[in-house]
């Protein structure tokens, strides 16, 4: 797969690193991991698998030889030679074809995975790609033009598909993908230092808006108009913080931790979005607003466990369709 044109920030990412934090390294993976593990799942390949995630202007891409492909998260009007092609399927592409993106009708990033993966060397026991440090991926980087990306194999019940675009008639329903909004309401449990903030803080976190500026990033999104406060100065010995955690600095604007996040930190915790929400507020564009709402932790947990026991009836309804 040869990159023509580069977008505006293509990288190769995974799950992530993990058990190596106490080492001062980053998990990295994708910001929306749940698209990242159904396109892997339609595509024929472990959830885990290495692929690309695209951010809001997508790049060009050109396959030198036919690919199952699948696209889930955002909608940034992707197109093979173009054809209009769906999100949440997969897609047979023929060699030669180009996949082209447009404008980008909802959320932020889309993840494109494709059959038998992406083959990139592992840094750390992990594709993914974490900018700041310059591992992982293509050369610690994200893709610039030029680049050839290998692929492996195709899954088998494609390989009568030789020399036109086809798409498959079934994939994800609705009812299994992330509920994404422009403005989502984000569930979240209390952080451990949500005592420590004012009563009127406290009140503001339930009831307002909070717009997602434009200095977020991958390591967190910053967000404005409704600063918060302590009752008073916190003293903290810098603690563990985790994919969703809530800090507030000193200026009062919250800053929510994402995936390529630092592993502890020191600015009070007022709260910790659920994993199950994760990836609606990773598809919220710069510009766009969230809510806060209060869940317990029991229900967070219950949560978790139903969308896991979702993705696995999923992964096994998908493994009957490919046999």
């Amino acid at each position: 797969m040869r990159v023509k044109a580069a977008g505006m920030l293509t990288t190769v990412q995974d799950l992530g690193r993990f058990g190596l934090q106490k080492y001062g390294v980053l998990i990295s993976g994708a910001m929306d991991a749940a698209a990242l593990r159904m396109a892997n799942l339609l595509a024929g390949n472990e959830e885990g698998e290495a692929a690309l995630e695209i951010t809001l202007l997508g790049p060009q891409l050109e396959f030198e030889k036919g690919a199952v492909i699948a696209l889930a998260g955002g909608d940034l009007s992707p197109s093979i030679d173009g054809m209009a092609i769906p999100l949440w399927r997969p897609v047979y592409v023929p060699a030669g074809s180009t996949l082209n993106f447009g404008r980008v009708l909802s959320g932020c990033r889309a993840y494109l995975a494709i059959s038998g993966g992406i083959a990139v060397p592992k840094a750390m026991g992990s594709s993914s790609t974490y900018l700041r440090a310059g591992i992982g991926g293509v050369h610690g980087r994200a893709l610039e033009a030029g680049d050839v990306l290998e692929t492996g194999e195709s899954v088998e019940w494609f390989k009568t598909c030789s020399d036109k675009t086809v798409v498959m008639p079934w994939g994800a329903g609705h009812s299994i993908r992330p509920a994404y909004q422009e403005n989502p309401v984000i569930r979240v449990v209390r952080g451990p230092e949500f005592d420590k903030f004012i009563a009127e803080s406290k009140q503001r976190l339930w009831t307002e808006p909070f717009r997602v500026t434009t200095q977020s990033d991958r390591m967190g999104y910053r967000l404005a108009d409704v600063p918060l406060a302590v009752a008073a100065p916190v003293e903290m010995i810098s603690s563990a913080v985790s994919m969703g955690t809530i800090q507030i600095p000193p200026e009062g604007n919250p800053i929510v931790l994402l995936a390529d996040r630092q592993t502890v930190g020191g600015y009070p915790r007022i709260a910790h979005v659920i994993s199950v929400d994760l990836p609606l507020i990773a598809q919220v564009r710069p510009g766009g607003c969230i809510r806060f709402t209060e869940v317990t932790q029991e229900e967070a947990q219950e949560l978790y466990v139903k969308r896991e026991q979702e993705i696995a009836q999923f992964r096994q309804g998908l493994s009957l369709r490919m046999r």
